[in-house]
Formats: structure tokens, C-alpha cells, sequence
């Protein structure tokens, strides 16, 4: 038997000032986040140390690849005070292979203001949270609503686009602030927020998304419309959802591709690498292996695919012979405390060098 199609005075977005509705639809979301949500360590706690950490990290990044280095900068730097005290090569190295390092730089630039200007504490409203360096609309309004039970919305790449596709239609970015204020359950303000964003990280996906699984299903335009049209709207991004933190994609156009020669070599349980300049526009006072000019004729050890922005690099290494004249031999022991680009960090993993 065919379901009936429900009438579009009744959806969500037909009349989204209607209480009853909107309050229907809370209590569908949140009933479904308490019962699906994934295990997330910084879902475990209210401390807005632990949660700014986690919110500057997935800006841009997977889950998956954001859980380690979570634990591990929290193994380093367990308090505001440590990661303010600590020096930007700690801190870089911790972040390593996590990529936008400008993120890192203004995480302990951060750190410092806090302790040297508010004892050590996190202001308590989004507002004044966003006076701090560091921390944009997306990211005040996260720590102020899970940490302190502020009633304020968040919008990043997930939430703006639940909210397009409940609505049926292209908004303008302050349009779907405002949506996705007016949605907010003011008794839960952490948890919903939360949940709009696991919505759309795991059910309302860019592609394919998974409608007969949403537990918002019916107050959803876009799933009752005849063709499900509408299901790839146009994204806006946000601070958590573009490919830069806090700014608009600049991935635009073809990808830039290069091909490039590196040099691994070891002795004495030493590696050789260079530093880049301190005024370098990329990456900054990174350790990464010595570059050859010209292709060398004999075949590379290995060779990797690494994208930076724009460019996608294929990267070809040689082992154990003649490196640059510049570069200096550290100890493999203490690579895990030096800032070393993620190129690096990934053949350094495969050579089994850490």
C-alpha cells in the first residue's frame, strides 16, 4: 500500500512558528540522538577547555582523524594553563599531521589570553566567547550552549545544510542562523545543537543522503517533495563546514598538480630534515625531508599522493643516498616533539621510522 503523502500545510517548514510542531520536532531529534549518537570523548563532558579542543580540531576534518590527536594533545597539554605555557614547536608538533596549522598558532595564542586576561577561564556567552582569538560565531556559540547551557544555535557545514533541505530551498547564511535559532530546544541547548550536526554528519549526507532513516523525516520538504528535488543545494561555508576555518571555500578551478623528489635518509638512529623558513606563507617552521632539484635515475623507495589546498602533490622518495648540503641529523626519538608537516609524518609512518 502506497503512503499518503503528507499535506504541505503540515510540515515543519510550511509554518515554522508553529510550536507544537516545532516542539514535535525536538523531541523526534533528541529521542533519536540520546539512542544513536556516536561515542565521542568530548561528548563525555561539559568542560569548555575539552570542548573548544574538539571544535577547533574538526574544523575541516574527519572525525576519524581528529580522535588520536585529541587524546594525545590532552596527554601533552591537559590544562588551559599547559597549552598556554607551552612553546609554539610543543604545540605544532602535537598538532602535526592535522594540517591548517594557522589553527594551532591561534589555539595557544588563545590559551595565553585566557590565563593572562581571564584567569584561566572560558567566558560563559557566546559573545564575549568571540572576543577571543581564534574563536569565530560557529565556535562561541558551540562552547557557550554545550558548556554553559546558553540558548544560542550553531550553523556549520552540517546544520546549514539539515536546515536548507527541512526548508525545501536556497537560504542566505543569515537566514538559516536565524532557522536554526528559532529550532532550538532552549532546555537542551548542547545536546540539540549536537544533534543537528550528528544529523547531518551520519543521516542528511551531502550524497545519497539516508531519508528513510531520518528521524525528521516528515517535517522535511525536501523529502515529501514528488522527486525529492532540492537534495543538493547549493552549500554556504560555514566555519566548521568550508575548506578553510572560518572562511569561505577557496577551492575553486582544476587542482594544481606537481611532482616533487624527496630524501629519506638514516644514520645512528638519526634522520636528516631541514626546517622551513620562520616567513614561509606555508607551514611555517615545519620540519619536513630535504628536497632534490632534478629527478634522480634510479627508481624511488616509494611514492605517496598528498594534497595541500589546492595542490595535489606525487611525491617520490628515495632512501640512504647523498641529501642536500642543508639539513641537519635528529634523533628518530625526538621527531614526536618536533613540528614535522604531515608529508613527512606519513613517510616517516611508513618507513616504520615512528
Amino acid at each position: 500500500m502506497r503512503a499518503r503523502a503528507i499535506p504541505v500545510e503540515t510540515r515543519l517548514a510550511a509554518s515554522p512558528t508553529n510550536s507544537k510542531r516545532v516542539a514535535a520536532f525536538r523531541r523526534a531529534l533528541l529521542r533519536w540522538y540520546d539512542h544513536h549518537r556516536r561515542d565521542l570523548p568530548w561528548r563525555k563532558t561539559r568542560d569548555p577547555y575539552l570542548i573548544w579542543l574538539s571544535e577547533i580540531m574538526l574544523q575541516q576534518t574527519r572525525v576519524a582523524a581528529v580522535l588520536d590527536h585529541y587524546r594525545i594533545f590532552l596527554e601533552r597539554f591537559p590544562s588551559i594553563e599547559a597549552l598556554a605555557g607551552a612553546s609554539e614547536d610543543a604545540v605544532l608538533a602535537a598538532w602535526s599531521g592535522l594540517g591548517y596549522y594557522r589553527r594551532a598558532r591561534m589555539l595557544r595564542q588563545c590559551a595565553q589570553e585566557l590565563v593572562e586576561s581571564h584567569d584561566g577561564r572560558f567566558p560563559a556567552t557566546a559573545e564575549a566567547l568571540r572576543t577571543l582569538p581564534g574563536i569565530g560565531r560557529y565556535t562561541a556559540a558551540a562552547i557557550a550552549s554545550i558548556s554553559f547551557d546558553e540558548p544560542v544555535a550553531v550553523v556549520d557545514g552540517n546544520v546549514e545544510r539539515v536546515v536548507r533541505r527541512l526548508m525545501g530551498r536556497d537560504l542566505a547564511q543569515q537566514e538559516i542562523w536565524k532557522c536554526a535559532q528559532s529550532l532550538l530546544n532552549t532546555s537542551r541547548p548542547g545536546d540539540f545543537n549536537q544533534s543537528m550536526m550528528e544529523l547531518g554528519a551520519t543521516v542528511c549526507l551531502p550524497r545519497d543522503p539516508k531519508c528513510p532513516t531520518c528521524p525528521v523525516r516528515k517535517w522535511c520538504v525536501t523529502q515529501q517533495s514528488p522527486q525529492g528535488t532540492n537534495r543538493t543545494l547549493t552549500p554556504i561555508n560555514m566555519e566548521r563546514g568550508g575548506s578553510s576555518p572560518g572562511k569561505a571555500s577557496k577551492r575553486k578551478g582544476p587542482q594544481v598538480k606537481q611532482e616533487i623528489w624527496c630524501v629519506l635518509n638514516q644514520r645512528d638512529g638519526r634522520i636528516r630534515l631541514v626546517q622551513r623558513s620562520r616567513n614561509s606563507s606555508l607551514m611555517p617552521g615545519m620540519w619536513e625531508l630535504p628536497r632534490v632539484a632534478q629527478k634522480p635515475r634510479r627508481a624511488p623507495w616509494q611514492t605517496f599522493r598528498h594534497s595541500i589546498t589546492i595542490t595535489d602533490y606525487i611525491v617520490h622518495v628515495h632512501r640512504n643516498r647523498a641529501p642536500a648540503a642543508k639539513g641537519q641529523w635528529i634523533p628518530a626519538a625526538s621527531i614526536s616533539h618536533l613540528p614535522v608537516t604531515g608529508l613527512t609524518r606519513k613517510i616517516l609512518k611508513a618507513a616504520a621510522i615512528i
